[in-house]
């Protein structure tokens, strides 16, 4: 699991198939590794990768063609920047919001304005994940975890304060480009609990007979 809070950002030195794999290697720049282990996991630009190789200024990670089409790292050349963050610890300060480096989509960057000192991003999602997107909810663009502004059919904004502008690759986004999507991973728990089935079939979704039964009591 991750948090959606950029430790650094890295530079993608090589992307190359290796047998029916590909292979990413990336320079970690200020980000620590010491701590680092084969078999770790770290987010790069939203997308979980498992550490293959350790090299003094970087590390190495296997990405799958699944990984690649569903997702803007295949689309990376040498010399992009990306973003990092290692896998939470359990110890850690929760800065985000719970996020699982699994992209969901790739959004369309639409307008980015001005304001202040911040800029407003402007982003269009596949229309299957728009109704996961719920203003002053969480949403995870590239890794970094934002707060929703404005939500308006397939589109929605948010405010990139100057921090984040520095610290991340969102500094350099301009309209047109594709980033990774990360829906409110409760969003979509909540959704299965409202829709799903049990493990024996029955129906297990939430209804005002089942609230009802557990206390709840209708002011209507």
């Amino acid at each position: 699991m991750f948090t959606g809070i950029i430790e650094a950002t890295g530079i993608v030195q090589e992307l190359r198939q290796r047998e029916n794999e590909w292979r990413l290697r990336l320079d970690t720049g200020k980000l620590p590794l010491s701590d680092v282990g084969l078999g770790d996991s770290i987010a790069v630009s939203g997308c979980c990768l498992t550490v293959v190789e350790l090299h003094p200024a970087g590390f190495s990670a296997d990405v799958s063609r699944e990984t690649l089409r569903c997702t803007t790292l295949g689309e990376k050349s040498k010399g992009d920047r990306v973003n990092l963050e290692k896998a939470m610890r359990a110890d850690a300060r929760f800065g985000g919001h719970l996020v699982s480096g699994h992209v969901d989509g790739i959004g369309s960057l639409l307008r980015i304005t001005p304001e202040g000192r911040s800029m407003r991003l402007e982003c269009e999602l596949p229309r299957e994940l728009s109704h996961y997107v719920a203003a002053k909810g969480s949403i995870c663009i590239d890794g970094t975890s934002l707060t929703v502004n404005t939500v308006s059919g397939d589109t929605f904004s948010v405010n990139i304060i100057p921090h984040t502008q520095e610290e991340t690759v969102i500094g350099g986004y301009a309209p047109g480009g594709k980033v990774n999507i990360e829906v409110d991973l409760i969003a979509r728990y909540l959704e299965r609990l409202l829709q799903g089935q049990s493990a024996d079939g029955r129906d297990a979704g939430i209804s005002r007979e089942f609230l009802e039964r557990h206390g709840f009591e209708s002011t209507q």
